[in-house]
């Protein structure tokens, strides 16, 4: 994919971890925690995330702020298994 890390909440991706630095997604709720943040896109023709240079270390601050991206953002769709929707189609196109 983008050749980095993916953080997860829940199932979730909340955060990417790209040259060493901690860009998580942005939504309102994080936007409150933060106050002003950095939207740097993590890599090139990636959306803008919030940069996070301050309060790393504060590992209460940095639990919540991921515990309030990931209740804000969408669930995951599940996928259809592979196999499962490849002979969906073929068995549409047998009928057709």
């Amino acid at each position: 994919m983008f050749g980095e890390y993916a953080l997860y909440y829940a199932e979730t991706v909340v955060a990417l971890v790209c040259d060493n630095r901690l860009f998580v997604k942005p939504t309102p709720g994080g936007k409150a925690m933060i106050g002003t943040p950095d939207e740097v896109a993590p890599y090139k023709g990636a959306k803008p995330h919030y940069l996070i240079t301050e309060k790393l270390d504060d590992r209460d601050w940095l639990s919540g702020l991921l515990a309030v991206t990931a209740r804000d953002l969408d669930s995951p769709k599940p996928r259809k298994p592979k196999a499962l929707a490849k002979s969906a189609s073929r068995s549409r196109q047998k009928q057709r």
